[in-house]
């Protein structure tokens, strides 16, 4: 998919950005599981941030990953102090409306979906991750309360990128059925930072819906 402008705010920007959504239920937010065993050879697989071998999902889009240009890091990190998460940042694109991160243990820039982060003042940069179930941990997973079924950071905290700053103002949950028609998560705003992964479930089942974390840029 070709890169859509990111000002002014075209109805293509807006029309890629809802299908890009519609993907995140898929991709982003997909159902990921540690594995024992062989993987099959088209499998997507990768190791979690505790270690373990984990596979993307039948039905998940393989391909998309594989075509997204994704680098694992582009030599800054992802911190947000009050989880204690600090994983490489790497970049991707959406690929004919999906995204899907190739890898479980870092978090991804959509590259075509808002600002690079030379330009987080003019717009949102928007960072997407896996979470993980079955007993493995990605970096989505420090971001979540499963117990509580809602976002583990609070307002207030801080995230980081690089020399950039933010302050979290707020989180959601929202199912994967409807956050494709989500004008809000996907506006494009001025310092703005959304992160992105599923919520996982207590009984282990697939996720049915994101958490959605909004930060205000302060630097």
């Amino acid at each position: 998919m070709t890169a859509p402008p990111t000002r002014p705010r075209t109805a293509l920007l807006w029309t890629i950005a809802v299908l890009a959504a519609a993907s995140l239920v898929v991709g982003v937010v997909g159902v990921v599981t540690a594995t024992t065993g062989a993987a099959s050879p088209t499998a997507i697989t990768g190791t979690s941030l505790d270690g373990k071998q984990v596979t993307l999902d039948p039905g998940e889009s393989g391909t998309a990953a594989s075509a997204s240009n994704a680098v694992a890091d582009t030599g800054v990190q992802l911190v947000v102090p009050s989880v204690g998460l600090e994983v490489p940042l790497g970049e991707l694109d959406a690929v004919d409306g999906q995204i899907t991160p190739p890898g479980f243990s870092e978090a991804y820039r959509v590259r075509n979906l808002g600002v690079p982060l030379v330009d987080r003042a003019d717009g949102t940069v928007f960072v997407v991750m896996h979470s993980l179930r079955n007993g493995a941990i990605g970096p989505g997973n420090l971001l979540i309360d499963v117990d509580g079924q809602r976002s583990e950071v609070t307002v207030g905290s801080r995230v980081r990128i690089g020399d950039a700053r933010w302050t979290v103002t707020g989180s959601e949950r929202i199912t994967k059925a409807t956050v494709a028609a989500d004008a809000d998560v996907w506006a494009d705003e001025p310092g703005r930072l959304l992160l992105i992964t599923c919520l996982q479930r207590p009984d282990g089942s697939a996720s049915v819906d994101n958490v959605v974390i909004e930060a205000t840029l302060y630097r």
